[in-house]
């Protein structure tokens, strides 16, 4: 089953109650989740949150509902599966390691722990800093960059639960890759890919259909990979790395 990774951060200035109820309404926003885990870090000026959501699709709809409860209480909404993976390495590193791991039946203990951590945070604030004259907006969510893009033509078979396709991949980045094919899953449904790389190895996992190119002859999809499992990573890398022309370090 897919696990998509997803993050919330919030800071002093957000609604502790606000963010409390994100977590006590999951079950609701998130209704065809097969399983969630949580992890919620307490740092000294915010509160960061991970979800990883294993879901049979990707539930667009339900995680859109969720950003905007989450920017409506004050905080910053982020999908880390869409996050180059040097990224979402040093995210999880710098905000999101060191927390407190709960399963989804927990969630009204984590949302509970929230409360209580931005509820502190607003206190510490309040001492501290003169009332804002006016409310602030909630922070933009950073921009989810893919990594360099590579021009390739790397055999790869794909699979839907209906269907198996061998194409090529015509460019290839440490996000995922594009593929010219006739056969078209439509956005946010789940592929198995396995791409034949030129020294014999392989990547094989689960992918994303990110977006469809509806063209007669040069149309195809793109796909995000999902894997978060180092060889995979390590192969990828090194695979880019030869592309630039430099070694990996």
């Amino acid at each position: 089953m897919p696990v998509f990774g997803l993050a919330a951060i919030w800071s002093g200035g957000a609604s502790p109650e606000g963010a409390a109820a994100v977590l006590e309404r999951l079950g609701q926003t998130l209704p065809a989740t097969q399983a969630l885990h949580l992890m919620l870090a307490r740092h000294e000026d915010s509160a960061a949150l991970e979800l990883k959501v294993e879901v049979p699709g990707y539930p667009r709809a339900a995680v859109e509902r969720l950003a905007d409860d989450i920017q409506r209480s004050g905080g910053t909404f982020i999908e880390l599966w869409r996050l180059p993976k040097a990224e979402r390495d040093a995210l999880r590193a710098r905000t999101l390691s060191g927390g407190t791991s709960y399963l989804g039946d927990e969630r009204a203990g984590a949302a509970k722990a929230l409360l209580q951590h931005l509820e502190a945070l607003k206190e510490r604030q309040s001492r501290v800093l003169p009332p804002a004259p006016e409310p602030v907006a909630p922070p933009a969510s950073p921009p989810q960059r893919r990594g360099r893009r590579f021009a390739v033509k790397l055999e790869l078979e794909f699979r839907t639960e209906l269907d198996f396709v061998r194409e090529h991949a015509l460019n290839i980045s440490n996000g995922g890759l594009f593929v010219r094919t006739a056969h078209r899953p439509p956005p946010d449904s789940i592929v198995t890919v396995d791409v034949r790389l030129p020294d014999g190895q392989r990547l094989q996992g689960e992918a994303v259909v990110a977006h469809v190119v509806d063209e007669p002859y040069s149309g195809g999809v793109g796909l995000t990979f999902l894997n978060d499992d180092p060889s995979f990573s390590r192969t990828l890398d090194d695979y880019l790395a030869s592309l630039a022309g430099g070694t990996r370090t």
